[in-house]
C-alpha cells in the first residue's frame, strides 16, 4: 500500500473487534466516567508496574488532567459570552492577538500549542474583549485539529457578534511532529479562517497583518 504519510501507523489495516483479545469493551464508558482504570491498564500494557510508588496515583492524575484538558465539551459559547455584547460606533478592526492556545491533537492525543489572533470589524456591536480568548478556550479544550479549531473559533465569533468580517489566525507547534513521527523541532503550523470583509478585501488583510506584527497603520 502506498502512503504519503510519514506515520507508519497510517499504513496498517483497521483493527476490528476480532483482533482485540482479552480487552474490556470500552464502549461501556460514558461521558464523565472515571478513566483511571483504563490508564492503569495502559501502564501495564507498556510494561510498567502501575503499583510502584511513582505510578500509584498516576491513573487518578491522568483522569483529572484529561477532564481539565477537554473541559470545552461541557461549555457553550452563549454561556461564556453572557450577554457581553455592546452598542458601539467603532467600525474598524478590533484585534486581540497573542492569545495562548493549548489543545490536544485528536489523532494521537498529544499537545499542540501556540498563539491565536482574533479580529473582527464591528457592525454596530462589539463584544467584551475578554470573551474572545474565552471563546477560543472552549474549542481548544477539546480534541482537535488546528485547521478545524481555526474555523470553529471564527464561526463562533461571527454568530455571536454579527460583524462585517472575522479573521482568526493560529500559529502552533505540534508535539505529534516533534516527539514522534517526522520529529521536526522548531516547525510551526499556521492556519487562518476569513469571513466577510476580511475575505473580500485584500487591503483589510494587509492592515490586519501589520497590526499583528506590531507595525503602525
Amino acid at each position: 500500500m502506498t502512503s504519503f504519510s510519514d506515520d507508519p501507523l497510517m499504513d496498517e489495516a483497521a483493527i476490528t473487534d476480532g483482533d482485540i483479545q482479552g480487552v474490556v469493551d470500552v464502549g461501556g464508558v460514558k461521558p464523565g466516567d472515571n478513566v483511571a482504570c483504563l490508564v492503569k491498564g495502559m501502564l501495564r500494557a507498556i510494561g510498567e508496574d502501575p503499583e510502584r510508588e511513582g505510578l500509584a496515583k498516576t491513573p487518578f492524575r491522568v483522569d483529572q488532567a484529561m477532564k481539565a484538558l477537554t473541559k470545552g465539551y461541557a461549555k457553550k459559547v452563549e454561556d461564556v459570552v453572557n450577554d457581553a455584547i455592546f452598542t458601539s460606533d467603532n467600525d474598524d478592526i478590533v484585534l486581540v492577538k497573542d492569545i495562548d492556545i493549548f489543545s490536544l491533537c485528536e489523532h494521537h492525543l498529544l499537545p499542540f500549542y501556540g498563539k491565536a489572533h482574533i479580529a473582527y470589524i464591528p457592525d454596530g456591536k462589539v463584544i467584551g474583549i475578554s470573551k474572545l480568548p474565552r471563546i477560543a478556550e472552549i474549542f481548544a479544550r477539546r480534541l482537535q485539529i488546528q485547521e478545524q479549531l481555526t474555523v470553529e473559533i471564527a464561526n463562533a465569533v461571527e454568530q455571536v457578534v454579527r460583524p462585517r468580517g472575522v479573521a482568526v489566525i493560529i500559529e502552533c507547534a505540534h508535539m505529534c511532529m516533534v516527539m514522534r513521527g517526522i520529529q521536526k523541532v522548531g516547525s510551526t503550523t499556521v492556519t487562518r479562517s476569513l469571513l466577510g470583509a476580511f475575505k473580500e478585501d485584500p487591503a483589510l488583510r494587509n492592515d490586519l497583518a501589520r497590526m499583528i506584527h506590531g507595525e503602525a497603520v
